[in-house]
């Protein structure tokens, strides 16, 4: 355990030894931009071996007899222990270094994949997912580590919207790829993602590092002449970290009104994440290929709703995330309304809707994640994202095992009555948080501090 905390520890502090400004902002953009991207495939990775499952599971119902239950239950154990891990590794991933922890966790999942694939048991299907689940919680908490230090508060609606854009890219891009591989054999759905997350590590390995200061750069709060995030006395030793998580975290109402939303916002999106090939064919009579095609179009419209959410946080309501949240949430629930409602008989249609339930959907999911770590600042970003994606992972109790047994009794027009119930209390909570966020300038920061 030991050597295990001495390789995760972070990286020293290095002598800031450039003093020459345009040689310090080609660094920084230099650096900026090499962390952006490698967090981004790092995270697509881990994607790749976690909703690698939604495409093989009617193929593993029809091999090995599993039901629906049985497997809404897979996803739900699954989401609720990595909901968990996320919230732990959030406490340790703020003070950890981001390089190893990611590279670590992304190795560990992998591994749980490849042999989740060449399993056929119930139970050990059920112990290697479970597994997977507790190692998957290893990939966001460095994340928000590197992204909190490496960009500050003002440009993160932006900045961690581009980044959360590795949610849909990752989901997108292995439902495609399961698509192919299914036609062969359900097993490459978990046996390739594996083998090309096992790289991704090694690049992860290879491109990432710890925060500015281990490499002889100045915080980003300097590097872009911005005040810091907290009070000079809440970065003095006197004040240690779990205090100041009591205090930044778990004392803020807004975090918990998060959490709350958080949690019937992604009953909405694993629901159609993990079950919308197999509702896609029995509900609406798509191929179970062309429903893959379909489910990716979600996921692709979900990348360009996460940019705009996080322009218009940014631009529009400068910081104020829960606004934009509430207006997105809304209109998703009413897409999900007219999905379940309206009538049609193309799989284009059915596909339209679906775009327009990604875009809306995914606004306000990486909102959630931008809105926490503003509130638990840079020193405890980690641990307050933590806490609301353990609420939105506790979420597959009603997307996994939930939906699957409601759906097996009632079909899935109370499926989908389950999940307008689940948009409305979203939108609900996320008027809670209204004004939570906003970003003051150093002018009016001054101006206050002399009222």
């Amino acid at each position: 355990m030991t050597a295990i905390s001495n390789f995760l520890k972070p990286a020293p502090a290095k002598e800031q030894t450039i003093t020459d400004s345009a040689e310090l902002n080609k660094r920084y953009r230099y650096w900026r931009t090499r962390i952006m991207y490698t967090t981004m495939i790092g995270y697509i990775m881990f994607y790749f071996v976690r909703k690698n499952i939604s495409i093989a599971m009617p193929a593993i119902e029809a091999d090995l007899g599993i039901t629906k239950a049985e497997l809404g239950l897979f996803l739900t154990l699954h989401g609720v222990l990595y909901g968990v891990s996320k919230f732990v590794n959030g406490f340790w991933g703020d003070r950890a270094n981001p390089r190893y922890f990611m590279a670590l966790g992304l190795i560990l999942s992998a591994t749980m994949s490849l042999l989740f694939g060449l399993s056929s048991g119930v139970i050990a299907f059920g112990i290697f997912w479970l597994l997977n689940g507790w190692f998957q919680g290893m990939g966001f908490p460095p994340c928000a580590n590197s992204l909190t230090n490496w960009f500050s508060a003002k440009e993160r609606g932006v900045k961690f919207a581009m980044w959360n854009t590795s949610h849909s890219v990752g989901a997108g891009l292995v439902l495609v790829l399961n698509s192919f591989l299914v036609s062969y054999d359900w097993r490459y759905c978990f046996i390739v993602p594996a083998a090309l997350a096992f790289v991704g590590a090694l690049f992860v390995l290879n491109r990432l590092r710890d925060r500015p200061e281990s490499l002889g750069l100045p915080p980003v709060e300097a590097y872009r002449n911005e005040l810091p995030e907290t009070d000079e006395a809440e970065h003095t030793d006197d004040l240690n970290f779990k205090q100041f998580v009591r205090k930044k975290v778990f004392g803020n109402p807004v975090i918990w009104f998060l959490c709350l939303a958080n949690l019937f916002l992604y009953t909405i999106r694993y629901s159609i994440l993990d079950w919308g090939p197999t509702f896609l064919t029995e509900m609406k009579g798509v191929e179970l290929q062309k429903a893959g095609w379909l489910v990716a179009g979600y996921e692709g419209f979900g990348v360009l709703g996460m940019l705009t959410s996080g322009w218009m946080m940014d631009k529009v309501f400068r910081g104020r995330g829960g606004r934009a949240a509430l207006i997105y949430m809304l209109i998703c629930t009413i897409a999900v309304f007219l999905f379940w409602r309206l009538p049609g008989e193309s799989p284009f249609f059915y596909g339209m809707l679906l775009c327009v339930i990604g875009f809306f959907i995914y606004g306000p999911q990486a909102l959630v994640g931008i809105i926490a770590a503003n509130l638990g600042t840079k020193r405890a970003a980690a641990t307050a994202i933590g806490i609301t994606g353990l609420f939105g992972y506790l979420s597959t109790v009603l997307s996994g095992w939930g939906l699957g047994v409601i759906v097996t009794k009632g079909g899935w027009q109370m499926g989908f009555l389950t999940l307008v119930g689940a948009g409305t209390l979203a939108t609900l909570f996320f008027a809670f948080t209204w004004n939570a966020g906003y970003i003051k300038s150093q002018t009016e920061d001054k101006d206050t501090k002399r009222v």
